[in-house]
C-alpha cells in the first residue's frame, strides 16, 4: 500500500521482453536501500523487486499490467516516479494508493498559471463514475486531486515542487499517464451499482 507521495525518480537503463513479460532495471537514489521481495511504486504501478546492485533494481511487469498502464512504452532512458510502500505507523500525507493501476489517461493542454501549472487529462467514458469533483486520483502514483470533472475529462494543478521532484516535468499535449482511483469510491460503486454498470478495466473511451 502506498500514500501517493513521490520519494524520488529512477531512470530506466534497460528493458528486455520474454514472451509476454517485459523486465526492466531501474537505477534511482533508492535503488540501494531495496532488497529483493519489496513492493515499490513505479509510475503507481506496484512491482516487486527481482533484484538489487550497483545501486539498480530489476522488476519484471507481466501482460495484464503492460495493457492497462504505460509501461509498454517504457525505454531506455524513460524517468519514472518510485515509491517504497507506506510505514504503518507513519503519516498518511496523500490517500490510500494500493499500486493497482485502474487504466490509462491523455493529457489534451496544459495551463500556466503564474505559480502552477494546471493540467487537463482525457480518460475512458466509463470510468466517469469514479472520478468526482475535489476526488483523490494517483496519476504516475502521484496523489492529486481533482477539479472541473467532465465525463470525459478532468484537471490537476501542480505546484513548481512536485513538477521539480517527479516526472510530470516531462508530461505534455499527448502524453500518457497511469491512473488509479479511488479505492474507496471503487468499493462504494460495487455496492450501490449492478454489475454490468461497473467499469471495464480494459475498455477504451
Amino acid at each position: 500500500m502506498f500514500t501517493g507521495i513521490i520519494e524520488a525518480m529512477g531512470t530506466v537503463i534497460s528493458r528486455t521482453e520474454k514472451g509476454s513479460n517485459i523486465t526492466f532495471w531501474v537505477e534511482s537514489p533508492v535503488s540501494a536501500e531495496l532488497k529483493t521481495d519489496q513492493s515499490i511504486s513505479h509510475n503507481g504501478v506496484c512491482l516487486t523487486v527481482e533484484a538489487v546492485e550497483n545501486g539498480r533494481h530489476q522488476v519484471t511487469a507481466i501482460a495484464e499490467t503492460l495493457e492497462v498502464s504505460n509501461l509498454a512504452s517504457w525505454q531506455t532512458g524513460t524517468i519514472v516516479n518510485l515509491e517504497r510502500c507506506m510505514v504503518m505507523n507513519g503519516r498518511l500525507d496523500g490517500h490510500i494508493v494500493q499500486g493497482h493501476v485502474d487504466s490509462m489517461a491523455t493529457c489534451i493542454d496544459m495551463i500556466s498559471k503564474d505559480g502552477s501549472t494546471e493540467f487537463v487529462f482525457e480518460f475512458g467514458r466509463n470510468f466517469a463514475p469514479l472520478v468526482i469533483e475535489k476526488g483523490s486520483i494517483s496519476l504516475n502514483g502521484i496523489s492529486l486531486t481533482v477539479f472541473n470533472v467532465t465525463e470525459t475529462t478532468f484537471t490537476v494543478a501542480i505546484i513548481p515542487y512536485t513538477i521539480t521532484h517527479t516526472n510530470m516535468q516531462a508530461v505534455t499535449k499527448g502524453s500518457i499517464v497511469n491512473l488509479e482511483f479511488d479505492v474507496i469510491g471503487k468499493y462504494i460503486l460495487k455496492q450501490t451499482q449492478p454489475l454490468t454498470a461497473l467499469p471495464d478495466p480494459v475498455a477504451k473511451s
